[in-house]
């Protein structure tokens, strides 16, 4: 039996969130800059790396993957790690693979997700508008996207929206989003805006819409009912009972969700964040290359990383400043 991966407060690491990649096909505004520098290639883990790191997690006790971005779809060849991981669906040591995605890409490669073994998938988007879909992202193409919702659709995939609530932007779009998950059979999930990054170009106070006065919203218009379930994340849902769908809520401002985190998220360069809102990381490279046919100092090194997680984050709105910024992009921790 591996001793399994528990953090100082006892909680149990078991959802691994892996960036497989910087880079993005849009910019959208409260995830990275417009002129973005990317990383050299070579400073990525290849595939192959990938792989091990992934599968050494899984040894390890994590039980649920999450492959996100950038844009993870842009990732040369990323179809061969998905199919590579879905041997450990098949051993029955993973219990989920999926991916968040802009949506993009999802024409050309829903069918193959659904080979590999995915079986619903988050996609981001803030607005059903062309051209506010246009300005959030600075360079998405919103028929682009719904052309990729329709074919993961139809290959089988259970879709559910991300949408980052933004105030003065998307606030009329709370019932349309809802009514436009409904008639698809989609989720949908609101989630507050986070001060990552560089807040010289964009006010992250300015644009907070708290999860309360949304929800308070949409009961105006809806009977909303308190659901126990949880799908392994920070989400907390409600059922709408008028449609019978279900709406989530991620709040690391008005209700931080730290006592229950099960997760770690991993750069595309193999740096583990062991806390979206804090700064502190370990880098895992060295005993990922230094030791390339031994795990044992990859495992240890995981095992000191999960030994250093904090309770909690630090954001916080409530003195109208974005106190516990940190300054990387959320591109760069992987969304």
């Amino acid at each position: 039996m591996v001793e399994p991966l528990v953090d100082p407060f006892q909680r149990a690491i078991r959802y691994l969130r892996v960036s497989v990649t910087d880079r993005c096909d849009f910019r959208c505004v409260y995830c990275m800059s417009e002129n973005m520098k990317f990383l050299p290639k070579k400073e990525l883990l290849t595939l192959e790396e990938l792989d091990r790191m992934c599968s050494t997690f899984v040894h390890l006790g994590v039980e649920k993957l999450r492959i996100t971005g950038g844009e993870p779809l842009m990732r040369r060849n990323i179809m061969h790690f998905f199919r590579d991981m879905s041997r450990h669906l098949d051993s029955g040591a993973l219990q989920e693979l999926t991916i968040t995605t802009n949506g993009s890409q999802l024409e050309r490669f829903a069918d193959e997700l659904y080979a590999c073994g995915v079986r619903r998938i988050n996609v981001s988007i803030d607005t059903l508008d062309e051209e506010k879909f246009a300005r959030v992202t600075r360079w998405g193409r919103l028929p682009q996207v719904m052309r990729g919702l329709d074919a993961a659709q139809k290959a089988g995939l259970k879709v559910k929206l991300n949408a980052v609530a933004l105030k003065g932007f998307n606030e009329d779009e709370l019932f349309t989003m809802a009514e436009f998950c409904s008639e698809r059979g989609m989720d949908l999930t609101w989630i507050e805006v986070m001060p990552m990054g560089d807040l010289g170009n964009e006010d992250r106070v300015g644009q907070y819409w708290s999860m309360r006065d949304l929800r308070a919203q949409l009961e105006q218009q809806y009977t909303l009912t308190d659901l126990a379930e949880s799908t392994g994340g920070p989400a907390r849902y409600v059922r709408v009972e008028e449609t019978g769908q279900k709406i989530g809520f991620i709040t690391p401002l008005s209700h931080n969700f730290c006592e229950s985190c099960n997760r770690v998220r991993m750069t595309c360069t193999g740096e583990l964040f062991m806390c979206l809102g804090q700064e502190d990381m370990l880098d895992l490279r060295p005993a990922l290359r230094n030791f390339p046919h031994d795990d044992g100092p990859l495992e240890q090194e995981i095992r000191r990383a999960i030994s250093l997680k904090p309770e909690g984050h630090d954001f916080d709105y409530s003195r109208r400043r974005a106190d516990g910024q940190v300054s990387r992009h959320m591109s760069h921790t992987g969304g």
